[in-house]
């Protein structure tokens, strides 16, 4: 009988999806994040309950560019990201308001943003994630990766650790199939 319940167990094991762990990379709550293309190293807090990622933004401009949907942004994380950035318009999002935050007079429980795809790196791994763009100036993380994200980068999260990935250290071109 012993046998039989070993045996059952180590098959339990082997499923996907039942694996302790397999090919998933341990991060911690918070971790460091190389922006790719914008060539700038920020703190990131990695959130599973929150299903999209948030880059820290301010004047935020949608325009037209040969006809397609743009988007030009500040980084609102410190004085010293004066220089413009423009990026593709993936998609708008909309992001349901918390209680605090609903306005009854504006009569709608979401808020627009705009979504760019970016390059991301942490740790060894390099994904193109996207990002929707919002004043995040008054947070401790200028980015925050949410769910759809930590997919991609096959992620466990351990929020017991702190910048368990240690500094980004991707290799150009190195990407892994998305």
């Amino acid at each position: 009988m012993k046998f039989i319940t070993l045996f059952t167990f180590l098959c339990l094991l082997s499923l996907p999806g039942l694996s302790l762990g397999g090919e998933k990379t341990v991060y911690g709550l918070n971790e460091y994040a190389e922006l790719a293309g914008i060539d700038l190293l920020v703190a990131a807090k990695l959130d599973t309950g929150a299903k999209t990622a948030s880059l820290s933004a301010r004047d935020i401009k949608r325009f037209k560019r040969d006809g397609e949907s743009w988007v030009r942004f500040y980084l609102a994380i410190d004085d010293a990201h004066s220089h413009p950035i423009e990026r593709p318009l993936a998609r708008v999002s909309k992001i349901k308001r918390r209680s605090g935050d609903y306005d009854p007079q504006a009569d709608k429980n979401y808020t627009s943003r705009p979504v760019i795809s970016l390059e991301i790196c942490m740790g060894k791994a390099l994904r193109t994630i996207e990002v929707n763009l919002t004043d995040r100036s008054a947070f401790q993380y200028p980015l925050l990766i949410g769910s759809e994200a930590l997919k991609r980068f096959d992620a466990l999260v351990d929020p017991s650790l702190k910048y368990a990935a240690g500094k980004p250290a991707c290799v150009a071109n190195a990407q892994i199939a998305e």
